[in-house]
This record gives structure tokens, sequence and C-alpha cells, in this order.
């Protein structure tokens, strides 16, 4: 294999190559999560928020970095999940489950990202995210899911495509096998 070398550090991500190949790795080695939420009304809690690199709005699914807190570098998938549903959509879960993790982009960063299934959700707050942010929060009933989806991308709103898996995961777990019921 050929040798790494770093091209470029910053706070969150290093961008190195090697061999001809260019790539970023993040500096929190622990990923994210994304975080599949159903209130009890049987809505998915997604989130729209501005996305820097890509300077749009995105409809993505609640999601934030493990162990970015000052203080919290220890902290696990389920407490990182915890955190960001609430911080970002105001509800909490009575009980969270790892799905999966997997690569965001095995071809361009070393990041991993843990899907994370929230159970018995109850509102707690407002949501919309911490001071660094401006999210703002849609419940949206399940059936409407994708007719809700293909109206924002119309109205020229990037969708993540890993939303899609996650509305997949709100049913079944990374096995195919459906959820037990509450």
């Amino acid at each position: 294999m050929a040798e790494t070398e770093t091209l470029f550090n910053g706070r969150w991500l290093v961008l190195r190559q090697r061999g001809t190949w260019e790539f970023v790795e993040r500096v929190n080695p622990r990923g994210a999560v994304i975080i599949v939420a159903l209130t009890p009304d049987d809505e998915v809690l997604l989130v729209e928020q501005f996305r820097v690199p890509i300077g749009q709005r995105t409809i993505e699914m609640p999601a934030g970095l493990v162990g970015d807190l000052a203080g919290g570098e220890d902290e696990g998938y389920l407490e990182s999940a915890a955190r960001e549903l609430e911080e970002e959509t105001g509800w909490r879960a009575a009980r969270l489950e790892i799905v999966m993790g997997g690569p965001s982009s095995a071809g361009m960063s070393t990041e991993v990202m843990t899907f994370v299934r929230a159970f018995d959700l109850v509102q707690v707050g407002p949501g919309g995210g911490d001071a660094t942010e401006d999210i703002k929060v849609h419940r949206v009933p399940r059936a409407d899911c994708a007719r809700f989806l293909a109206q924002a991308m119309a109205e020229g709103y990037a969708i993540d495509p890993k939303l899609y898996a996650g509305l997949y995961f709100i049913e079944f777990d990374a096995a195919g096998r459906r959820w037990p019921a509450p």
C-alpha cells in the first residue's frame, strides 16, 4: 500500500492522499449517528437545514457527530443519538437501538454513519438545534413521506439519499426482520 500524505489539517477533517487517491479523514473517529424516529401519531421526524458545502437547504433525518462536544469525547452512539434527537427535533426516546453502521461515502471519506432507531417518543421541546444551527422540524405522516420528499425536491431542496435507508429502518432491522411491537 502506498504511503499516506497529509495535504491539509482542519478542525474536523484532514485531507489525505494515498497514491493518486485523495480522501477526507474524520478527526472524530467514532463518526456520526442518523436517528430514525417515528412519533406516536405515526409521523416521521425529518429536519431541514442549510448545508454550506452544497449551498442549499436539505431534508434529512436528525443526525450528528458522536463525541463532538467539549467534555463529551467519550460519548457513545446511543448517548449521541439521544442528545441529537432532542436537540434537533424536541423529541425524546424511551428506547434507542443501533441498527447498523457503514461508510457515508466510501470513495471520499473515512466517516462511518450509524443508524439508530428511536422508540416510544415523547415531545419535550420545540427542537431547532443548538445556537449554531437553524433547523426546521418536519413531522411527516409515514404514508406521505414519498409525496413530501418528491415535493421538496421539486421545490429545490436537496434530499439526503440516506433518508431512504432510514425509511426502510422504520419497519425493519438490518437483517430484514420487522421490529417487535412495543
